[in-house]
């Protein structure tokens, strides 16, 4: 039995999070006994209790990377656990308390953003790719992008290893159940929705978003835009909408706890982001009931949608390119079938929860079998 420990800093419910909770989902428990340390009161403790798996909690740790405090409080657990593997998710704390223990250990990079010229340049590139050497055995990359921001921080390219998101495929609803939750959402019936699920934070493209809704109702096209999220933008983006006199087209639904109602009634999936994008979860969920994409060329979104195949690409911060795409894939019932049938195809492929934890297990099998 491999023993591991998973690290993660999150209060809230984020993209790591969802990623450590689809692989407590599909691990072989008969090879591997994995265990979750998060920080005191996080409110993914009852979600991962809820697959009967362990949480060690920390004090200390909450949403920051490095404390040296803390690295002697998860040192003292460690030590106790005796774990193969700690597989860490953004804490440095962790990764010196690993080291100190002897385990060996495994950093995940969830997003992708520019880096800083300290980073990219002699001899901080350097500093930075040793210490990441010493620090870590494997680093996995949730996108190729997200690689690249590795790569180009000093970080040897034999130490990462690509592995994209996976997710649990949602399931179709009856049509009686869209008509109520359209309803609920103050949709009509037969207006085409265009949906954007992500936080409300600048990065996201939001404004971008809301720009193309004020496009497409010039136009007069039966077309909803709803925003599923919260965030520090969320004010400032019903303004926006109030300014361009689409607020009765856009709609913001705030925190949704089933995402699999709004992707039911969603007819095209949106990613509007031109920062911290890597795998995006939404993007994949959505696939798995075959909805087409429109989103930018930012990070990780290219690794998910091929423009022409399963969606369209568009570049970042374009609100017209975003309108004109939403309305193609509407005029055209050819190109949205096509696109609805690529896109559960890939997903089926590419990005389940399965293939992306089994991919996992083997770094973890293979780093043991390594001197």
């Amino acid at each position: 039995m491999i023993k591991v420990i998973n690290v993660i800093s999150d209060t809230n419910i984020g993209g790591a999070g969802r990623v450590i909770i689809n692989v407590l989902k599909k691990y072989d428990r008969n090879k591997f006994d994995i265990k979750v340390m998060l920080p005191l009161n996080s409110k993914l403790i009852k979600e991962v209790e809820a697959f009967g798996v362990k949480v060690l909690e920390v004090d200390g740790i909450a949403d920051k990377s490095l404390d040296l405090k803390a690295v002697l409080k998860i040192l003292k657990i460690f030590r106790k656990e005796k774990p193969d593997i700690v597989h860490t998710h953004a804490s440095m704390s962790a990764k010196i308390a690993a080291k100190l223990c002897g385990a060996k250990t495994v950093y995940t990079r969830h997003s992708v953003f520019p880096q800083k010229r300290l980073l990219t340049t002699f001899p901080g590139k350097q500093l930075n790719g040793m210490l990441n050497s010493i620090l870590s055995n494997k680093i996995i990359a949730v996108a190729e992008a997200a690689k690249q921001n590795l790569v180009d921080t000093g970080i040897p390219t034999k130490k990462i290893e690509v592995v994209l998101n996976g997710v649990e495929g949602l399931s179709e609803i009856s049509d009686d159940k869209k008509k109520e939750l359209k309803a609920k959402y103050h949709i009509e019936e037969n207006d085409l929705v265009v949906s954007m699920i992500a936080r409300l934070d600048r990065v996201k493209g939001h404004e971008y978003f809301i720009e193309a809704a004020k496009r497409i109702a010039e136009k007069g096209k039966p077309i909803k835009f709803l925003i599923a999220g919260t965030g520090n933008e969320e004010e400032q983006l019903k303004q926006l909408s109030k300014k361009l006199m689409v607020d009765n087209n856009v709609i913001f639904a705030g925190f949704v706890d089933n995402v699999n109602e709004i992707m039911n009634i969603t007819d095209i999936i949106a990613n509007c982001s031109f920062g911290t994008e890597a795998t995006s979860l939404a993007l994949l969920e959505a696939m798995s009931i075959s909805k087409p994409a429109v989103v930018t060329d930012f990070g990780g979104n290219i690794d998910v949608i091929e423009d022409g195949l399963n969606g369209i690409v568009v570049p970042i911060k374009n609100s017209d390119a975003i309108s004109q795409a939403i309305i193609k894939i509407f005029e055209n019932k050819d190109l949205m079938t096509y696109f609805r049938e690529n896109a559960q195809k890939i997903y089926r492929e590419k990005f389940t929860s399965e293939i992306m934890t089994k991919k996992i297990e083997v770094i973890y099998e293979n780093l043991l079998l390594s001197k």
